[in-house]
């Protein structure tokens, strides 16, 4: 009686063994599976065009853009191109060949999603255009929007809000919505 006791347990510890043991391989295969899906996705190609200024500030609209502004938007566009060229999730495509009028002049945020048209030219999957709005002198917000090149759909649009900070802040925002509204959503857009 004691031996079919003994006989009984050590049974159900091979059994709970065997069980554990499956659940342990299944696991395993998993997420091989799911990694070498991750690793296999390949980087979407993103044109990623020059940032923008939108001036709400009482100064002239004539005077368009100081030297200060240019350095800054051009600082703002960097580190955004950086911060996604750096994550893997995105290979960029060089828009210093795209001659629309919209790119020249800063106004792709005016132009009703004519820079889709152009990233697909470029050989790009997606565009982001990103514009800063300056409220006044030390408030500003950070705008960019993402399409889907082929069809021109909004995939991805963020905003982030008042802001406070000189224009040399700029760059620090853009790359606070990036990493938090597209980057570390770990969703591929």
């Amino acid at each position: 009686m004691i031996q079919d006791q003994v006989a009984a347990n050590i049974a159900r510890r091979i059994n709970a063994w065997c069980k554990s043991v499956t659940a342990f391989l299944l696991c395993a295969a998993l997420l091989a599976a799911f990694a070498a899906e991750a690793v296999s996705a390949a980087p979407i190609k993103l044109a990623i065009f020059d940032f923008e200024l939108e001036d709400l500030t009482d100064r002239p609209s004539s005077a368009g853009e100081t030297p200060s502004d240019t350095e800054h938007l051009r600082r703002v566009t960097d580190e955004v191109r950086q911060l996604l060229a750096q994550s893997g999730r995105y290979s960029l495509i060089d828009v210093g060949s795209a001659d629309a009028a919209a790119v020249k002049a800063h106004t792709l945020r005016e132009c009703n999603g004519c820079d889709a048209g152009i990233a697909l030219k470029l050989g790009a999957e997606q565009s982001l255009v990103g514009v800063v709005k300056r409220i006044s002198r030390t408030e500003y917000t950070i705008r960019f929007q993402i399409r889907d090149a082929p069809t021109g759909t909004v995939v991805s649009t963020e905003d982030s809000g008042l802001r406070m900070g000189a224009d040399y802040s700029w760059n620090r925002g853009a790359a606070r919505l990036i990493k938090d509204r597209l980057l570390e959503r770990g969703t591929q857009q």
